[in-house]
């Protein structure tokens, strides 16, 4: 089940709009969290929508937090990578995809992850879950080294920090403010919340995010969240941007619709 929402505009927004370049489209997709159902009748919907509005050039941006807390990261993984190779999709690195890469080596930094969802994340490559309920730390490592493929490790570390589309840039969390675009480090793209959150200054490009979760898109006059709950509300949010023009597409969780009515 998906919906549009269309052209909701920065509250307080008395700046000049911001744009893509002529001819070009853009959709970014907020925090999907292991949700492949949600994934797939948001990717149909887009698709749906590219074709309705005619032709452009056309950009998908990922913004990160592909994996953890639902339990299909695997073939969410696998899914972005095919649409990848049927479209042109730029992706972005989340802190979630951050800590999955460093907790292969890092036991540590392997139990922070195990807390954030990375469980459900190792399950969803076929590990056997009595097997890692028991299993010590060290072991858990092991079994998750041994059950991702490679190629899923180096896909996911291949993913951008940044990426910037005429006036937008596209990151997973933010940015910091009063420190240039080029300056920004991997850590605050990828974790920070405050101050981004509650800067309303220019931030060098109009930033559209995800990372911190709202019940509708976070419209600002300097910045859109676009993490609307995935795993946790049954909602996942892209937005589509073209010229100064601004739209929303929803999926939806039908049955934890059908259970909040």
């Amino acid at each position: 089940m998906f919906s549009m929402i269309r052209n909701l505009m920065g509250r307080r927004d008395v700046r000049r709009a911001p744009s893509t370049p002529a001819g070009e489209r853009v959709y970014a997709v907020g925090d999907i969290h292991g949700r492949a159902d949600l994934f797939e009748d948001l990717i149909h919907a887009i698709e749906q929508d590219d074709a309705a509005r005619g032709r452009a050039y056309t950009t998908v941006v990922l913004l990160g937090d592909l994996i953890d807390r639902g339990h299909d990261s695997a073939a969410v993984v696998e899914r972005a990578r095919r649409w990848g190779s049927q479209r042109n999709v730029e992706f972005i690195q989340g802190n979630h995809e951050e800590m999955l890469l460093v907790s292969r080596d890092d036991t540590d930094a392997l139990r922070s992850f195990l807390k954030f969802g990375g469980l459900e994340t190792i399950l969803s490559y076929g590990v056997d879950p009595e097997a890692a309920s028991s299993a010590e730390l060290d072991e858990l490592q092991r079994l998750m080294n041994a059950a991702i493929p490679q190629e899923d490790i180096d896909f996911i570390d291949a993913f951008k920090k940044m990426l910037r589309i005429g006036d937008y840039v596209f990151v997973h969390a933010g940015v910091r403010p009063d420190t240039p675009l080029e300056h920004q480090s991997g850590r605050d793209c990828r974790w920070i919340r405050e101050p981004f959150l509650s800067h309303r200054g220019d931030y060098g490009g109009f930033v559209v995010h995800g990372h911190t979760i709202t019940p509708q898109p976070d419209v600002c006059s300097n910045r859109i969240g676009i993490d609307t709950g995935a795993f946790l509300h049954g909602t996942l949010t892209a937005i589509g941007l073209e010229g100064e023009e601004r739209w929303f597409i929803q999926a939806h969780d039908s049955a934890a619709r059908s259970e909040a009515a």
